[in-house]
């Protein structure tokens, strides 16, 4: 990958890896036609189940302490910006740190809208900078200011040296783009953009970029990383400007999300020479060994690590392997991200659970290297086959899967699906925390809460008796299959 740091926009992830948004078949033709070129995706005509790219994007960049993030649209586009505030104050007190990141929006009006509104940008952006001295700014478009044409570069150009501080426009228009990890991606582009500096000659570290969402782990990663004479610098939330000047100087970069994280790790590779691990995730047994021995293989640090792995196996995987014994047989409706998606249907596998039906959000064909996402290649690699679709995650669709397939279980990590799973009868488990199947002890954890899930049924048994559903039952007779594969 070709990365241009030079220019504040970034490719969508349609056009830079090929992303798709629309497919029905299994998961071995999807994964083959990836690896070989030959995978097409198709339009959907109706969709309701994704979101804006800028929420997920400016998000990102608001978990970041003592910031501004200055939206450049409606009061409408800047309504996101409640619960991205909100998350940062939760999360820094969480920590016990303090953050004092401002969401500001710059509500245009219909004036604006034709007029164009850069002179008031300009003031909004020097108030910003004067009232709360933040330590970087992001200046981000909307869908209006990307329609009319505001050039919003311009504007930050000329105010960069009356700000003093890192300020860097950020092109989030939702309308770019169908997928919303796009928005991770220009997150990431606009901080390798404006605070990732170039290393410091002679400086030594032994740190390891760790991108995840609200590093809700963290004390238990970092314990786990002093086996290894590792620090993790944990990356967006409540993270310094200061430490993300200084990711070009770490021993590695890995993440807990591919779709999350590929673009910062393979643009600090490209740039700044700082290996990005690439393997299946850390979710259930095998991702954890193969990711904590890539870890160990690109830090110096294999021994160590086999160490703490002959340890950690000694403890939890015979009780893993009691839980699974009651687990075997089962079968499992999915429905994720495609960075969950994957790797959990490939963790239900190693409990003896089989997917009939997989879900994703969007698939991504191939990552910044030119590879096939790790999961994909795992499952493909291991003769793993199931039904896969991609983005029919309207509720309707889902519920007419459920119903024929009828599973033991359904997974989700969107609280809307899981709800009318549960009316449905069919017993729900949300993976909301990224954590949930991390390493050895949190994979327990989720096997017995999947045994609980099947045992205890009461609640959706009730629920079900006394939910009326809209759909008919002429809905549900339709074949699932011919219906989805009409809707391509």
């Amino acid at each position: 990958m070709a990365v241009n740091l030079n220019n504040s926009n970034v490719a969508t992830r349609e056009n830079r890896i090929g992303s798709i948004t629309g497919y029905v078949g299994t998961l071995k033709d999807l994964a083959e036609k990836s690896e070989c070129g030959t995978l097409k995706g198709c339009s959907r005509c109706f969709s309701q189940s994704s979101t804006c790219l800028s929420m997920c994007g400016l998000s990102q960049l608001a978990a970041i302490r003592d910031v501004a993030i200055i939206h450049h649209g409606p009061a409408g586009c800047s309504v996101s910006g409640a619960g991205s505030y909100y998350m940062s104050k939760v999360m820094a007190k969480k920590r016990g740190v303090t953050s004092d990141t401002v969401y500001v929006g710059t509500d245009m009006n219909e004036n604006d809208t034709i007029f164009g509104s850069t002179a008031s940008l300009r003031k909004v952006i020097l108030e910003v900078n004067e009232r709360y001295s933040p330590k970087a700014i992001f200046v981000s478009s909307s869908c209006a200011t990307g329609i009319i044409g505001e050039d919003i570069d311009s504007i930050v150009d000329d105010v960069r040296d009356e700000v003093g501080v890192p300020i860097v426009p950020v092109h989030c228009e939702g309308f770019k783009s169908r997928i919303w990890a796009t928005g991770f991606d220009i997150s990431d582009h606009a901080v390798l953009q404006e605070i990732v500096k170039p290393p410091r000659e002679g400086v030594k570290t032994n740190k390891i970029n760790f991108k995840n969402f609200f590093e809700s782990a963290r004390p238990e990663i970092i314990e786990m990383f002093k086996n290894f004479d590792l620090d993790p610098v944990f990356l967006y939330c409540n993270s310094t400007v200061e430490e993300l000047s200084h990711l070009s100087e770490s021993l590695a970069t890995t993440c807990i999300c591919g779709t999350l994280g590929n673009y910062l790790g393979n643009v600090l590779e490209e740039k700044y020479g700082v290996p990005y691990v690439r393997t299946i995730n850390q979710c259930g047994i095998k991702g954890f060994e193969t990711w904590l021995r890539e870890i160990g293989r690109v830090t110096g640090r294999s021994d160590k690590v086999e160490k703490y792995i002959e340890q950690e196996r000694a403890i939890y995987i015979p009780q893993i392997e009691e839980v699974k014994k009651q687990l075997e047989g089962r079968t499992a409706v999915l429905g994720m991200g495609p960075g969950y998606t994957f790797e959990v249907s490939r963790v239900l596998d190693e409990l003896g659970i089989k997917v009939v039906w997989a879900l994703a959000w969007h698939y991504d064909k191939k990552y910044e290297n030119g590879e096939v996402p790790p999961s994909m290649k795992y499952l493909l690699e291991n003769d793993i086959d199931f039904e896969t679709s991609v983005a029919d995650q309207q509720n309707y669709e889902v519920m007419n899967i459920l119903h024929k397939y009828n599973p033991d279980l359904y997974f989700s990590r969107h609280p809307g699906s899981t709800v009318w799973a549960i009316k449905n009868g069919t017993p729900a488990v949300y993976v909301a925390d990224e954590y949930t199947m991390f390493g050895y002890k949190h994979t327990l954890e989720f096997a017995k809460s999947i045994l609980d899930a099947i045992n205890n049924r009461s609640f959706e048994e009730n629920l079900a008796r006394r939910s009326k559903l809209p759909y008919t039952d002429w809905w549900y007779k339709q074949n699932v299959d011919t219906f989805l594969e009409e809707a391509k």
